[in-house]
């Protein structure tokens, strides 16, 4: 079994966005559909009586009809994906404390995706940046439990201060922070994470945020799942993958990396 096997654990889903009430410039709009073109959600817009202007509705077709998942305002995905790029992650200018995803971009878990990087796309690969920021402050605000998280090259952690600022600060609280890629860099010792460097496949093409909470906070602490992000290169620039919140799933995953990684 290798890492790419679990590519194919879930099943597409028919979901929606839905710019509501757009007062927004139309350029937004198509930024929108840009990020999410080619992908298995459909992005539309719709005028609805009585309903807030420029509210995102992430919604999914089932067998009894449609069912809203989420709604966000429009202006916290442009915060977050539209209107920013990826440096904006890379250079600490966002942070844990501060840093909010979407709740409908948190409720496409479950979706699979197929993303290019740049020059082919400047918003596509941003989707999986934005969720991996999440699933780290998840961790962080968690104070315990397991994170694993891969980089290709371990050297992106220290060129990358906004991502080092990151993992400095999960490393300080009682999470086990886990660290993989190729063993081009190695943390040093007071930087308090446990790294793993290889040279195969699993670490030179593999995108991997897993989250673990310590078995002590699951029994009710619904504020505390666990939740992965994978995605693997496929091509040069291009990536598939998606995050889940299927605790069976995460657990598959998570054990796959500890013993094989």
């Amino acid at each position: 079994m290798a890492l790419e096997d679990f590519l194919d654990a879930i099943e597409p889903s028919r979901r929606s966005l839905s710019v509501v009430n757009r007062s927004a410039p139309k350029p937004v709009l198509r930024m929108l559909e840009t990020t999410f073109e080619d992908q298995s959600v459909h992005v539309d817009e719709q005028a609805v009586a009585d309903h807030g202007d420029d509210v995102v509705v992430l919604s999914e077709e089932t067998d009894d009809g449609r069912e809203i998942l989420a709604t966000s305002p429009l202006e916290a995905l442009m915060n977050t994906i539209l209107l920013v790029n990826s440096d904006l992650y890379k250079t600490g200018q966002t942070d844990l404390d501060t840093f909010e995803l979407p709740a409908v971009l948190t409720e496409l878990d479950d979706v699979p995706f197929t993303l290019r990087g740049y020059p082919e796309s400047d918003k596509e690969k941003l989707l999986l940046v934005a969720i991996s920021r999440y699933i780290e402050r998840h961790a962080w605000r968690s104070g315990a439990g397991r994170l694993r998280s891969s980089f290709q090259r371990l050297s992106r952690i220290k060129d990358e201060r906004g991502t080092r600022a990151v993992y400095k600060k999960i490393a300080s609280t009682d999470v086990q922070t886990h660290v993989y890629g190729v063993t081009d860099w190695t943390p040093p010792f007071d930087f308090g994470v446990r790294s793993h460097g290889g040279y195969t496949a699993d670490y030179r093409d593999s995108w991997f945020v897993v989250y673990t909470p310590a078995d002590d906070s699951l029994p009710g602490r619904p504020d505390k799942p666990p939740v992965a992000l994978l995605a693997l290169e496929t091509e040069p620039k291009r990536w598939e993958g998606y995050w889940t919140f299927d605790s069976s799933l995460v657990a598959d995953i998570d054990d796959y990396i500890a013993r094989n990684m």
